[in-house]
């Protein structure tokens, strides 16, 4: 299931969202202007309810259950894909599950009643009648017939026919089911593929693990090849559990496809193993291979359900994400969906302290800001062992920031357990897109940044790039202008400015952009001096066609798209 989004209208219904939280994984979402200290802000209620119902999103609204469903009511059409739909009541007293039932929502109702102390309103007269969700099994367990056959069949049973269980089902030995033996009715529960009939509920035990080495196939002819194997050996595709390789085939896209393709989690062992035996592996001794003939793919077969999210690890993960120049305010929803999810925060302790609650069960890993090279390699090595991993930057993390570095490692240091790993760079508001937008538009026209630190670059090359900059007449954007130890640079920079800009040219400075004691204000470049600015300053220069419009409270300042002489 995916990780659900709590929904809040007020500011006194968040303590009861975290609440909620902490027995279920969330995005605590909430309405702007009404709540803080949320991961996503939103203006539409209706338009973001049903967009995270579209996308499968497990939905618990803090609020009445008629605006629920009279905003996903025209979106109701198939039960069987229908995401968990709950409301909680405002004072937490009441849990009642709308919709997804045969998605897992009584399920999901019962945790959350169980972190808030009170009962579940369950309605389902299955769930009432047998004390078990016949229709949405636990996990382990997938039902083989179609929604209107299952329908049929629990109909019967509450008609009052009684069932026998063909196989092992802990999960119902607490149930209140009819058990006879001469039942005319069959619950079966096997790996295998069956006749279903109206008198048979069959279910599959997640038993089956397939282990996939050494290919060099289309995804597709993979995907065909193991759906073969499985029809030969007669086994049900709903009955497998997980597909299992080696991490140094973390990456293969084939493998990724199979799993897709049979809606299972791909898991790698830190081996390199036969693929019988990574197969064997997965299952455990007690389990027993089918006999493919094949060193590509291994099935085997385990004597009772497997948890495949216990097993090897997921293929490691590193996103290096920016925050924008503030708080959470400024970040993407992707960069808040990727830090919810993550396990390890890598970062300068000021850019992880941006994150605020975000960074709350997470294990953070600080060091210094001048040691980039070396937070890089942290974060690659311990993404390696199957780790979500974060990389944390403050503005876009492409722009004089972490995600270079991480390239940079990647590149000199050849480490071959990093081809491994997904690694995704997502990005953030840079700080000089803040500064330009919390004064007008400077950067309406070309522009450029040049960081003014020499620490990782010659003064040479900056020299030069300010003097190209400054003759093409660009819209300049200083970063790193000084620092306690640099304060010379930003005085040499405004004096080859001058010997091609106007010194009335005009300059805005934005210092904490997003942050408290955040400052926006404009001078000359004439009047420009290195005790304007500091390391969270950034500086806009403008081009000769930069223009000031003053008004009462200040002034706007914008570059035109249209350049006239």
């Amino acid at each position: 299931m995916n990780a659900a989004a709590v929904i809040v209208l007020g500011q006194t219904s968040v303590p009861l969202a975290r609440q909620i939280m902490t027995a279920i994984p969330a995005t605590l979402y909430g309405l702007s202007d009404r709540t803080s200290d949320v991961d996503i802000n939103f203006t539409n209620f209706g338009d973001t309810l049903r967009s995270l119902f579209v996308q499968g999103t497990p939905i618990i609204g803090i609020c009445a259950a008629g605006i629920l469903i009279r905003t996903l009511a025209p979106l109701l059409s198939d039960k069987r894909v229908e995401p968990p739909v709950l409301a909680v009541a405002e004072d937490g007293s009441a849990v009642v599950p709308l919709l997804g039932g045969l998605n897992g929502a009584n399920d999901l109702a019962r945790l959350i009643a169980t972190a808030l102390h009170v009962s579940p309103a369950i309605t389902t007269t299955g769930d009432l009648r047998f004390r078990t969700p016949l229709l949405s099994p636990p996990t382990g367990y997938r039902l083989a017939n179609s929604d209107e056959e299952a329908k049929t069949f629990l109909a019967d049973l509450l008609a009052g026919a009684t069932v026998k269980v063909d196989g092992i089902a802990p999960w119902l030995s607490n149930s209140r089911l009819p058990i006879a033996e001469n039942a005319a009715l069959t619950i079966q529960i096997t790996e295998r593929v069956v006749a279903i009939t109206p008198n048979r509920l069959v279910y599959h035990p997640a038993t089956i693990a397939i282990a996939v080495q050494n290919t060099f196939a289309e995804p597709q002819q993979l995907v065909t090849q193991v759906q073969q194997q499985l029809a030969a050996a007669n086994l049900a595709v709903g009955a497998v559990a997980g597909v299992f390789s080696t991490v140094a085939e973390a990456a293969n896209p084939e493998i990724h496809a199979l799993a897709q393709s049979l809606n299972v989690p791909a898991r790698f062992f830190r081996t390199q193993s036969p693929t019988s035996a990574l197969a064997m592996a997965a299952v455990g001794s007690s389990g027993h291979l089918v006999d493919l003939h094949s060193d590509i793919v291994a099935i085997a077969i385990a004597a009772q359900p497997i948890d495949p999210y216990t097993i090897g690890q997921p293929q490691g993960r590193l996103s290096i994400i920016g925050t924008g120049p503030g708080g959470t305010q400024w970040m993407s929803p992707e960069v808040k969906e990727i830090i919810r999810r993550a396990t390890d925060l890598v970062g300068y302790s000021t850019y992880l302290k941006l994150i605020g609650t975000l960074a709350d069960g997470k294990q953070c890993h600080e060091s210094d800001n001048r040691e980039e090279l070396s937070r890089a390699r942290m974060a690659l090595d311990l993404a390696t062992e199957g780790r979500d991993v974060v990389v944390v930057s403050s503005g876009d993390p492409g722009i004089y920031a972490m995600a270079s570095a991480v390239f940079e490692v990647i590149e000199r240091d050849a480490n071959p357990e990093w081809n491994s790993l997904a690694i995704h760079v997502a990005p953030g508001i840079s700080a000089m897109q803040a500064a330009a937008a919390a004064i007008g538009a400077p950067l309406g026209h070309d522009f450029c940044a040049i960081s003014l630190s020499d620490i990782l670059k010659p003064w040479s090359a900056i020299e030069q790039r300010l003097t190209a900059a400054a003759q093409a007449d660009f819209v300049i954007a200083f970063y790193n202008p000084v620092s306690l130890q640099r304060t010379w640079q930003l005085a040499a920079a405004c004096e080859i400015l001058l010997k091609w800009r106007d010194g009335s040219t005009p300059v805005v400075l934005g210092k904490n952009l997003g942050r408290p004691g955040q400052t926006v204000k404009t001078l000359s470049l004439a009047k420009l001096k290195p005790e304007d600015a500091d390391m969270r300053t950034v500086i806009i220069i403008g081009s000769s066609k930069t223009r000031t419009i003053q008004r009462n409270s200040g002034s706007w300042v914008y570059t035109p798209r249209t350049y006239q002489d």
